[in-house]
């Protein structure tokens, strides 16, 4: 997208109207809020789901195989946010992306909302991994295409919006996840279904006015000749990937186990080729190459920070199934309240972090200084975790606050790095390839839960201290050393902090 356009797209937006930001945020903010209710009502239930017994609504999975499925579906829904920039890019533009990704969606939920076989499972997975891919990447897209690259609200803005995201990631557990834990589990997939769609409503009734042309541009659109070409290879590879699975599932070469290992290493090569068909395309200038250089050492620090984030909804939440006193204080806690912890903190300290960032003003820790801090928080998030085990055993019992802690302190460091990572990538993203970088960052999720599948098959109560030690001192170590280089790494960045 040139220059101009993104000049054109700022003036049409009206640029006052939802706390001092543009009129364009309360659109994007309520559209991602009812999507994350559906999206994390659902994650809060999920994993339960399918480890829990037939008798109790569940599917009967292993516990291990659950927990391993729930990663590689993390890492799918983030991996085909990939798809979704690349047709925002070339094709139809982020606001129709938008549009349909929240049709999927809420047709994966509805699917998962009928009583069923394992196979209806998956074909809900299939529609949610391909509709967040579409929706989530783009949405956010859009909220950078609100602000010119020197307005200072931008990272306030980003922060906003990132608060919305948590408010439905908050109230969905509270919500769907009583409902489903203690009445039916598909009672409470239809009311994920119900978010999507008043998100679905809102986006359509206010973009015209509230978002003028941001999100309507096609940044580098397809010519005929190529989309014939596209188009034409896209059906022949949909077809040959078909017939593979077709041959590969009877013959036994194609199981949970080996898939799991297929996607833990695209989680590693789709975002390298991304890097290099970027760096080497003609359309990237010499400044953009340098930030992208700037980029990779953010992308390597953001995939080990959300591979400790996400075990939030497997290990963690297995953790509050099994290890967790749930009677606690009078009241009996259910499991999936749990989930509502990570966004209940950062709608608490979002605006806290936001004010921070705009008192500090140009004395603000540089982008490459806020990453370091995220990861040390992440690591330390885990080595409280351990403390209760090396207390008190591995047989007892835990106190519910140590849950608590644990989530707070990752908190802090997913805002020092969440918001700042959205409002970096829209800085320092080539033009050409505007919301593919967006979905390049998501891509560091996607990284973090392929490995996780991997991972978490070592955790067990016999191994838990030294399963969270490892992984927490790792990030710790990260940490140090992007803290060391954050001054060269800034440099590569020509001009953006």
């Amino acid at each position: 997208m040139t220059d101009l356009n993104k000049q054109k797209i700022v003036e049409s937006v009206p640029q006052r109207g939802f706390f001092g930001h543009p009129k364009g945020l309360f659109t994007l903010f309520f559209t991602e809020f009812w999507e994350r209710f559906s999206y994390y009502g659902m994650k809060a239930i999920l994993v339960y789901y399918m480890y829990y017994e037939l008798s109790q609504g569940g599917l009967g999975m292993e516990e291990s195989m659950a927990l391993a499925i729930m990663s590689i579906y993390g890492s799918l829904v983030y991996m085909s946010g990939i798809i979704g920039g690349w047709l925002a890019d070339r094709v139809f533009g982020a606001s129709k992306a938008v549009f349909y990704g929240g049709i999927f969606i809420m047709l994966g939920h509805i699917a998962l909302a009928i009583p069923g076989s394992v196979s209806l499972f998956f074909v809900s997975m299939v529609l949610i991994v391909l509709g967040t891919g579409l929706l989530k990447p783009n949405v956010s897209s859009i909220v950078g295409e609100l602000y010119s690259e020197q307005d200072s609200r931008r990272d306030a803005g980003f922060s906003i919006f990132y608060m919305g995201i948590n408010l439905g990631a908050f109230l969905s557990p509270l919500i769907v996840g009583t409902v489903g834990m203690d009445y039916n589990f598909h009672l409470g997939f239809g009311i994920a279904a119900v978010g999507m769609f008043l998100g679905l409503a809102i986006f359509i009734y206010t973009r015209k006015r509230n978002l003028g042309l941001a999100g309507t541009f096609v940044p580098s659109p397809l010519s005929p000749d190529e989309r014939k070409k596209v188009f034409r290879r896209i059906g022949i590879s949909v077809l040959l990937l078909a017939a593979i699975v077709a041959i590969a599932i009877p013959l036994g070469w194609l199981t949970f186990e080996s898939f799991i290992v297929i996607v833990g290493i695209l989680g590693i090569v789709i975002p390298t080729s991304y890097f290099i068909v970027m760096y080497r395309s003609p359309r990237t200038t010499s400044v953009e190459r340098s930030r992208l250089i700037a980029y990779i050492p953010l992308f390597i620090a953001a995939i080990m920070f959300w591979a400790i984030q996400e075990q939030g909804s497997t290990i963690l939440a297995n953790y509050a199934d099994k290890r967790t006193q749930l009677d606690f204080a009078g009241i009996h806690i259910s499991p999936a309240w749990f989930q509502s912890l990570n966004p209940l903190f950062i709608i608490t300290l979002a605006p806290v972090f936001a004010w921070f960032w705009l008192k500090l003003g140009k004395r603000q820790p540089s982008i490459p200084k806020k990453f370091a801090f995220g990861l040390l928080f992440a690591g330390l998030s885990f080595l409280v975790i351990l403390l209760p085990a090396y207390f008190g055993g591995e047989d007892a019992l835990v106190n519910p606050l140590w849950l608590v802690l644990s989530y707070f302190i990752v908190v802090l460091g997913e805002l020092c790095l969440s918001p700042v990572g959205l409002s970096a990538t829209t800085k320092l993203a080539p033009s050409a390839f505007s919301a593919q970088t967006m979905s390049l960052w998501f891509l560091s999720s996607a990284a973090a839960q392929a490995m996780n599948a991997q991972v978490v098959k070592f955790y067990s109560p016999d191994t838990e201290m030294a399963y969270f030690g490892v992984i927490g001192g790792a990030a710790i170590l990260l940490s140090v050393l992007l803290f060391s280089f954050s001054s060269k790494i800034q440099g590569f960045m020509k001009g953006i902090r």
